[in-house]
């Protein structure tokens, strides 16, 4: 059972509220912060031997988070994953040191663990028409293949995330030339809406069996609710399964996929970043690194070493 004095719960659920008001955080980011702060909170309590409660937070210093991150790293936690608990106790601290007037510079000054970042895996083009070609045939009922065509359509077409995609309402169909989605810490962007996606998603609209409302979701369950992210991610499985791709043939390497088609025709890479809603240009940039690695691997095949 996770000890931690009530005087820190507190605190965390304070902070947790403050970032969902005012960051407007997704349910996922908040269960991610709620498990790496309990699991951080609950060191503590083990290393200062006691549950002084507010006290103990303020006196963490550089020795204590040395052996916080020594203790995760111990227990089996990657340097990638000790990365992202120590920004989420960063991002506490920064709020905990405002709220209670103090300067939390050990904690803050803490040095991120280095880690090889991994690169998107996209899929090739043929691939990814192979994908959309193979998706509809993994359901008996026609209305459901279309519905699934669709949305991998979208996925690869406009470069959205899944749940951009399934948060789509039955009042953005027929889809126009070009969508406004609200991504990522309700960030906006511009996707333009290619013609295959559109066919794709009218083709869906007249087999679906429930009434597409203005305020409804636009892809609909088998009984008519909004569809279950899990349900496309089996189906790609399925199809990745028949194509003999790669596991890392998902949902979201279609998105990678729409962004790395895109560089490598040419397209000028802040456009892309704008397309892709991400806010450091840095993120967008691993894309280049693909297409090098790409570059590099046929180099090696044309001029293979002696």
């Amino acid at each position: 059972m996770t000890l931690i004095a009530p005087a820190q719960r507190d605190a965390l659920q304070n902070w947790l509220s403050h970032i969902k008001s005012l960051d407007d955080a997704a349910q996922n980011t908040l269960d991610a912060y709620t498990r790496d702060l309990t699991s951080f909170l609950s060191f503590l309590t083990q290393h200062f031997g006691e549950t002084s409660g507010i006290s103990a937070l303020k006196a963490v210093g550089q020795r204590d988070i040395r052996s916080w991150m020594a203790f995760e790293r111990g227990s089996g936690v990657s340097a990638r994953s000790l990365a992202r608990k120590l920004s989420a106790v960063k991002s506490f601290y920064r709020w905990f040191g405002e709220h209670e007037g103090f300067e939390p510079t050990a904690v803050l000054s803490a040095r991120t663990p280095k880690f090889q970042k991994k690169l998107p895996r996209p899929i090739a083009p043929d691939a990814a028409r192979a994908m959309i070609d193979t998706v509809p045939l993994q359901s008996e009922k026609n209305w459901v293949g279309l519905r699934d065509t669709a949305v991998v359509t979208v996925l690869y077409g406009c470069g959205l995330r899944i749940s951009e995609a399934l948060g789509l309402l039955g009042s953005d169909a027929p889809l126009p030339d070009v969508l406004r989605i609200l991504g990522k810490g309700g960030k906006e962007r511009i996707v333009p809406v290619i013609p295959a996606a559109k066919r794709a998603v009218d083709e869906y609209i007249r087999a679906c069996p429930h009434p597409i409302e203005a305020d409804s979701p636009l892809f609909r369950g088998i009984r008519g609710g909004a569809l279950n992210p899990r349900i496309i991610q089996g189906v790609v499985a399925k199809a990745r399964m028949q194509l003999g791709l790669p596991a890392t043939a998902t949902p979201h390497a279609l998105r990678h996929s729409f962004a790395t088609h895109l560089l490598e025709a040419g397209g000028d890479l802040r456009s892309i970043q704008e397309l892709l809603g991400h806010a450091s240009l840095s993120t967008t940039q691993a894309y280049t690194a693909v297409d090098t690695a790409r570059l590099m691997e046929v180099y090696d095949k044309a001029h293979p070493k002696a």
